[in-house]
């Protein structure tokens, strides 16, 4: 079963941190992700640009705005997706996340399972 594995972080925080702190954890997180894609566990990870769009309808057309349509102290930064035999073992991995835990830098992660072709979970 594949799970998406969101990555939130807050900007304030995160800008506050000082340069060999960040490569600190920079590297915490890539060992991480070497760990996951040498067991064959992750299928992508990737950071996200800091400007998103939302696309929402309004009235007959669609209509394109910037940034994320919720306003929020933290935002995605980055995400990776797990193809894993359990529940069990995505809620593991998600727990080990280096990011979450280092050095008070805040933060947080969501996981969601990933429809498969067929529709179901």
């Amino acid at each position: 079963m594949k799970y998406l594995m969101l990555i939130y972080g807050n900007e304030k925080v995160w800008s506050s941190l000082p340069a060999a702190d960040l490569a600190s954890l920079i590297a915490d997180v890539d060992a991480f992700n070497e760990r996951l894609r040498e067991s064959g566990e992750l299928v992508d990870s990737q950071g996200l640009v800091t400007r998103p769009r939302s696309v929402r309808l309004d009235g007959p057309d669609p209509v394109v705005t910037d940034g994320p349509y919720l306003e929020a102290k933290e935002y995605v930064g980055s995400y990776f997706v797990v193809d894993v035999d359990s529940e069990e073992r995505a809620l593991e991995i998600a727990r080990a996340y280096p990011g979450i835990r280092w050095g008070g830098a805040g933060g947080g992660l969501e996981m969601w399972p990933l429809m498969t072709q067929g529709g179901s979970a």
